[in-house]
Formats: structure tokens, C-alpha cells, sequence
């Protein structure tokens, strides 16, 4: 008992402090200091009904709303099988994709590669063939769950958008403007629009 006790004595103090006190602190602290991070960062419409994340990119295909970059997560967007394509820059696959067997019609092989990603992008956003896109208008992100654009791939947009809406140009871009982060500190990471916070403030204009 001279060991034994000293023993469980420890180990019953260290589940306390590292299970439970330390745990609760750290929820307590979030609570208080980080309430919205806490709770995931969550963003409710002009309704008030939670319609996502605003650490969480999901799918927009309506001409009316920017778009979010390609994703290889799932049928895309799928926090559940969050991946990127695994694929090397080398890759035939990744810059020309593969066009469906019609032999294995109950199966379709089909994969949008870069090309076929880049014309797409510039013909749903009436751009000339040739015209140089930003690298996330046409690649895939690495969770394949990226909230965010770069400000060169919205500022491309913003005509289909106040197109599609019947607003003036300029008012569109205010609203990027005013939706576009700078590097954190100045230094850390690039410049970015978060596509569900800018889509939901457009959908507040009247």
C-alpha cells in the first residue's frame, strides 16, 4: 500500500486536472472571450436561420451568387470527406481530366480537369477564351472545404453577379470590397473573400 496509494492518488489527480479542470477551463475561456468561434463560427441569414460556417465553403452555382473554387471533397463541399485531389502538378489527369467511357454506361468516369475547369469558369463569367484567370477560379483546395476566394477571382465575377441581380457594377464591388480580408498582422497569408459572408450581404441589398 506504501506504493499503491501514492499511485492512485496521482492518476486520480491527473484525470481531475487534465480531464475535467483543465478541459472546463479552456470551454470557459472560449465561451467568454470567443463566443462566435466557439460555437463554429456559425452565420444566420437576414431570417436569423443558420445557413453555415463561415470556416466551411459550400456549393453556389446560381449566376446571381459569386462562386467558390473547385472542390474535390466528395460531390464537393462534403465536410464529411474532406480531400483534395492527391494529384501532382505533372499529373494528365489534374490539366486535361477524363471524359466518360461509353462502354460503362451505368458508370461515369468523368473528371473536369483544369482545362476544362478554366473554360468553364471564363464562359459562365463571359470572359474571352485565353483569358488569364486566377489559379483558384480553376484549381482545387487542398480540404476541398475553402470558405474563401482571392480578391482577382471575385473582382472576375462581379459583372455576372450585378448582371444577374440588375444592380449597378460599382455597388457590387463595394460589397467585395468591403467583404475582402486583408493578410493577417499585415504578413501572414494572402488577401481573401469569404464566399458565403459576401453572398450573404448581397442578398441584404435592396
Amino acid at each position: 500500500m506504501k506504493h499503491v496509494r501514492p499511485a492512485i492518488v496521482l492518476c486520480l489527480f491527473f484525470v481531475a486536472l487534465t480531464g475535467l479542470i483543465f478541459p472546463t477551463v479552456v470551454w470557459a475561456l472560449g465561451q467568454g472571450l470567443f463566443p462566435r468561434q466557439a460555437a463554429g463560427s456559425l452565420l444566420k441569414d437576414h431570417r436569423g436561420n443558420v445557413v453555415g460556417s463561415a470556416l466551411l465553403g459550400q456549393t453556389f452555382s446560381k449566376p446571381e451568387y459569386f462562386h467558390p473554387r473547385p472542390s474535390a471533397a466528395g460531390a464537393g463541399y462534403d465536410a464529411a470527406n474532406s480531400s483534395g485531389t492527391n494529384l501532382g502538378p505533372t499529373s494528365d489527369k489534374l490539366v486535361n481530366g477524363i471524359k466518360d467511357d461509353p462502354n460503362t454506361k451505368d458508370v461515369d468516369e468523368t473528371y473536369l480537369g483544369f482545362n476544362d475547369l478554366a473554360r468553364a469558369y471564363r464562359e459562365e463569367n463571359g470572359l474571352a477564351p485565353g483569358t488569364l484567370i486566377p489559379a483558384d477560379a480553376a484549381t482545387r483546395s487542398a480540404s476541398g472545404l475553402d470558405p474563401d476566394i482571392s480578391p482577382g477571382n471575385a473582382a472576375l465575377q462581379v459583372s455576372r453577379v450585378a448582371k444577374a441581380r440588375g444592380l449597378a457594377l460599382e455597388r457590387i464591388q463595394a460589397v467585395v470590397a468591403a467583404h475582402t480580408s486583408a493578410r493577417a498582422l499585415g504578413l501572414i497569408g494572402e488577401p481573401r473573400v469569404n464566399v458565403l459572408e459576401l453572398n450573404l450581404a448581397l442578398d441584404e441589398l435592396r
